[in-house]
């Protein structure tokens, strides 16, 4: 068997070159050249312990070479009763990762599986896709099966059961075949060129045998065959038995029967024999694998699962910020749709900003921008239509009122005259100790805004604490006054995050101190916005119908330095954090820095991509993306105190261990922009944990060079979890290259979605 040069590690620091190889009957790995006898020079796999990663020997850790050895190049073979030690080092971590992967599998499955891997002569399989062919060959109707079918038809038929496989590979493997048959039929080119001419479309066509191989080249993956004899009674496939213990020492599920089984096999093994008789062979435990009942994620959440009956300052609520703009927040356009992608995607929480528009309209726009406004009833009706779509429980609407009395009268007839009966307005109880459930304000419209004083007859309200353009606008101008200060580089980097039209040139006055309406003031119900002043004064005086907007930067200096007392504070009260008005291009903070506060809302750029609004989507996904997540109970309990900045265990929280093997890929995408590279990916996966800090880290694969088609990792990575309601858990794959590493793809979750 074909083996490599390795670099042999003695205890005294010396370095043999060797070339290593397994014998013909895979029985023992062998060396040469060697001053022992041949008969000594080999280790048979039986007496093999153990195959260890990296420099992790001894001999490696007091070689005086250790420094000079990569750790993804060497690897150490333990074997013998006393538990010998032969340290290797390989050319390249792609050549460490096959003797490490390959060893190991012969170690724990033996000579058989292999030899079934690498032969296409599965019986299940060879009677399934002779059973395909044929028909493929019927529907050509040129001949039958002795004649073939076409080229392209072939390469459909395994795209068709292999989703993914780029047609070009399996175009060029099938030709790559056919050329290499064509040379041995023809005696490598010496039998008279008339011979080869007699079918000239030939190549266009592809024989039964042709496609069997070609099939067995992409549609096996070694990984997923070595878990099936694992389990497997007769190394060739699982019977209803067998594939009950994967079922529940592998899936985790409970009650598993014989008729479980066998539902599994009649859904996903492709040949009528296997569903006869009851086996699931390869491609049948491949379809299974690769389908949604075997994704990480907990199906149990794809609804709702949480106790919706606690009250609504206990929960996470899923937030947008100036819905209305869909793209940057100074000059980028508005428009209805961005209210209506943010309700189907969830969002329970809307922001509305209105101001006087011409013809005694009221528009919602940010004020001070150059983006374009819309009309106040459009905008509603929107936002009537399609506020339960997506979710049952309550929706808010931040209403930033900057009109003047006129124009407030014109939006509580519109408020009133759109949303109707689905506005919430009966006032709050005084002696009420906490805000209602969700559950009991299921398809209602909760205003959050300003509100009078009891006994107020409108002299003494204002119509909002907020406007986010005139700060937007105040804090530009600032920064191009500094830009006439600053010279060269400097001048182009503060350029970058200041646009060129920031002259603004309002398309309102400067604002005007209104006086709120009565009318106005009755419609907000349960989100009274007050202005925070410091802790000790809201505990002292806030009701738990009022609620505090805080400005990011406020947020998240509270969050540094009164963790604690934040978290106490949202036991009781709702919170809402907008971002940074000098986020022009509507970048998103990081919600999990507020979450861990305990903050309920946080408002989100719906309209820009990126890991942040991943990290949102993701969490409210755990909970039917009803758009309410339970907040950790030790973020609720009057009892418990919890310190947002904790860097070590949570005290009353048990943590958790959580063990991730990265596998192996399928068919990775070649990065957007990455022509350079040709078709050619070097993947690698980031394994990220997002939470509180003590949580907070990330670990890496090797990188699988040259394959986007099957990349095998196999690697384990273990992390303690510490406050396992809080974590979040994202895989991404990367393309290694020298200049940046390109995205490919990720997969985001919630720790409580993830199966475990």
């Amino acid at each position: 068997v074909e083996g490599s040069e390795l670099k042999k590690i003695r205890p005294n620091s010396r370095v043999y070159q060797r070339y290593y190889m397994l014998d013909a009957g895979l029985q023992a790995l062998c060396w040469e050249p060697s001053k022992k006898e041949s008969d000594k020079a080999r280790i048979s796999l039986s007496s093999i312990r153990e195959v260890r990663t990296g420099r992790n020997t001894e001999t490696f850790r007091t070689s005086g070479v250790y420094e000079q050895i990569s750790e993804d190049c060497a690897f150490s073979i333990i074997y013998g009763d006393l538990y010998e030690n032969l340290d290797l080092v390989a050319n390249s971590a792609e050549v460490a990762n096959i003797w490490v992967t390959g060893l190991r599998y012969l170690m724990q499955y033996g000579k058989h599986a292999l030899d079934m891997l690498s032969s296409s002569q599965d019986s299940l399989r060879l009677g399934w896709l002779e059973q395909l062919f044929s028909s493929a060959a019927d529907s050509d109707g040129q001949g039958g099966v002795e004649e073939g079918i076409r080229l392209q038809s072939a390469i459909k038929l395994i795209q068709r059961v292999n989703p993914g496989v780029s047609g070009s590979k399996v175009e060029h493997r099938f030709k790559e075949l056919q050329r290499v048959r064509l040379m041995l039929d023809n005696g490598a080119g010496l039998k008279d060129h008339a011979e080869t001419k007699r079918s000239p479309g030939r190549k266009e066509r592809v024989t039964k045998q042709e496609f069997i191989e070609v099939f067995h080249d992409f549609g096996t993956r070694p990984e997923i065959y070595f878990l099936l004899v694992q389990f497997s009674s007769n190394k060739e496939f699982l019977d209803a038995k067998d594939l009950m213990r994967f079922l529940e020492a592998e899936q985790g599920m409970t009650q598993v029967s014989e008729e479980t089984s066998l539902k599994l096999i009649q859904s996903h093994e492709p040949s009528e024999e296997g569903r006869q008789q009851g086996y699931l062979s390869l491609d049948g435990f491949t379809s299974y694998l690769t389908s949604a009942e075997c994704r990480l994620f907990d199906r149990e959440h794809d609804i709702v699962c949480q106790d919706m009956s606690q009250p609504l300052s206990h929960y996470f609520i899923n937030s947008s910020h100036n819905t209305y703009l869909i793209e940057d927040q100074f000059k980028g356009p508005s428009d209805i749709s961005g209210y209506i992608r943010a309700l189907k995607m969830g969002c329970r929480c809307v922001e509305v900003d209105v101001w006087d528009g011409p013809d005694e309209e009221p528009v919602v726009c940010t004020g001070h921008t150059l983006s374009p406004p819309l009309t106040l009833r459009c905008v509603l009706e929107a936002i009537g239509k399609f506020a339960f779509v997506a979710s049952g429980y309550p929706l808010i609407i931040c209403i930033e009122n900057h009109c003047s009395s006129g124009q407030q009268k014109k939006m509580w007839e519109y408020l009133t005259g759109v949303l109707g009966e689905k506005l919430y307005t009966t006032p709050p109880n005084e002696g009420d100790a906490y805000l209602p459930s969700p559950h009991a304000l299921r398809h209602k419209i909760l205003l959050k805004g300003k509100k009078l004083g009891p006994g107020s007859d409108g002299e003494d309200g204002e119509v909002s604490e907020e406007d986010e353009g005139a700060e937007m606008c105040q804090r530009l101008k600032t920064a191009n006054s500094g830009l006439a200060a600053l010279a060269g580089s400097e001048k182009d980097t503060l350029q970058k995050s200041v646009p060129s039209t920031a002259h603004c040139n309002p398309p309102h006055p400067p604002s005007k101190r209104f006086q709120l309406l009565k009318e106005m003031s009755d419609l907000v119900t349960l989100c009274h916005s007050v202005s925070f002043v410091d802790f000790p004064t809201s505990t002292k005086t806030q009701k738990p119908w009022e609620l505090c907007s805080f400005h990011e930067s406020l947020a998240v200096r509270l969050a540094g330095d009164s963790p604690g007392h934040f978290v106490n504070h949202n036991k009781h009260f709702l919170s809402r954090v907008y971002p940074n008005p000098m986020r022009i291009d509507s970048s998103n903070m990081n919600p999990q820095d507020l979450w861990k506060c305990g903050c309920q809302i946080v408002s989100m750029n719906f309209q820009t991509a990126g890991l942040m609004m991943d990290l949102n989507t993701a969490w409210f996904r755990q909970n039917g993306n009803c758009g309410y997540v339970l907040r950790p109970a030790i973020m609720r309990q009057e009892v418990s105190y919890f310190s947002a900045d904790t860097r070590d265990t949570v005290p009353g929280v048990s943590p958790q261990l959580l063990h991730v093997k990265v596998i192996s890929g399928q068919n990775l995408p070649r990065p957007r922009g990455s022509g350079a590279k040709g078709d050619v990916v070097d993947p690698y996966v980031y394994v990220e944990i997002h939470g509180i800090p003590a949580d907070c880290t990330e670990r890496r694969t090797r990188t699988v060079m040259h394959n986007g088609d099957n990349p095998i990792f196999d690697e384990s990575f273990e992390f303690q979890i510490n406050l396992p309601e809080l974590a979040m858990v994202r895989f991404v794959v990367l393309d290694d290259d020298f200049i940046g590493d390109d995205f490919i793809g990720e997969g985001l979750t919630s720790k409580r979605f993830m199966l475990m």
